[in-house]
């Protein structure tokens, strides 16, 4: 049946207006009016979003592009390197914000500003290797980066802001998937083995709570409602305490609690980025495979990892995403 509700329908669900998409209703905003102030207002949030996920100390000021370049290229260690690299790319991003916010201002001002005009051409060089140097930022929490958050804000600044605004819900869809994924991994895993056969309705108030999260605007009213649940839902899933049958290993009990911390800190990273965080989710389900390997005839851990893992390869979870 939701097969044939053609992506993009606007439906209202308990008296709440929702959009579809792929499987999901999720939580409609009507987009601002498409004007100067409106963009400006949004890059600027799409900015301050970026750096909040990202590793510290690359939100260097673009005022200080020139310093961050020659650091970049006088270091020689790889290590070193990266992190420079890191904030390299910081310094190009916040140039690049910084021509966005004058050229809306510009053309708040009355100056026209044409596409092909030389602060569009340098904005856009900024964000090009900005981008190819986003691959060396790491997540906060030390794993992979967020490419695609690199682009958001000129893609706010050169399309309509209600063409921005589907773009998000199509995103919000794939990151839903994802915490989906690894909650199904979760409980897969782990309730079969006698240690936590309790998860299943733990990890699923988790993911709820988790998916309306990555759904709701900070500026919604609903927040006070929607961030206390979310929270809470983490703890209470880290203090589940295993059920200890007779033949469990300490070794097994350790790991065991391991995939349940790790996923409960997967899940909240991909609902607070709002994006699918496709290397670390995947690596994460790898270690699912491995317990249950170790805990079950092969066979049967080889089909479940093959259902959890159902379209994805090594490195992304969404090889037709936009």
């Amino acid at each position: 049946m939701s097969q044939q509700i053609p992506n993009g329908t606007h439906r209202d669900i308990d008296g709440k207006p929702r959009v579809y998409y792929d499987g999901y209703w999720i939580k409609y905003y009507e987009p601002p009016a498409d004007n100067l102030e409106a963009k400006k207002q949004l890059i600027r949030a799409l900015t301050r979003r970026l750096f909040n996920h990202v590793e510290h100390g690359i939100n260097i000021p673009g005022i200080r592009l020139g310093e961050a370049r020659q650091a970049y290229e006088r270091e020689t260690d790889p290590e070193r390197k990266r992190v420079v690299g890191a904030m390299l790319a910081g310094a190009l991003f916040n140039r690049a914000a910084d021509i966005f916010t004058n050229v809306v201002e510009l053309q708040e001002a009355g100056v026209e500003i044409i596409p092909n005009d030389a602060l569009i051409h340098q904005c856009g060089q900024c964000l090009q290797e900005a981008l190819e140097l986003g691959r060396m930022v790491h997540h906060q929490s030390g794993d992979e980066g967020l490419d695609e958050l690199w682009g958001e804000p000129f893609k706010a600044f050169s399309i309509p802001i209600e063409a921005f605004y589907e773009s998000r819900y199509l995103k919000i869809m794939q990151t839903m998937r994802h915490i989906d994924r690894v909650a199904d991994a979760i409980a897969d895993t782990l309730a079969g083995t006698g240690l936590f056969h309790r998860v299943e309705q733990p990890i699923r108030e988790l993911a709820e709570a988790a998916k309306e999260k990555c759904e709701t605007l900070r500026t919604d009213p609903v927040i006070f409602e929607v961030w206390p649940t979310f929270v809470v839902a983490g703890e209470r899933l880290r203090r589940l305490e295993p059920q200890l049958p007779k033949h469990a290993a300490e070794k097994q009990i350790r790991r065991a609690r391991a995939l349940i911390r790790d996923g409960v800190s997967l899940i909240q990273h991909i609902a607070r980025a709002r994006v699918p965080i496709p290397k670390s989710t995947h690596k994460y389900l790898e270690h699912c495979h491995r317990f249950r390997l170790a805990a079950e005839p092969p066979c049967s851990s080889r089909q479940s990892f093959r259902i959890a893992t159902a379209g994805m390869t090594s490195c992304t979870l969404c090889q037709q995403e936009p």
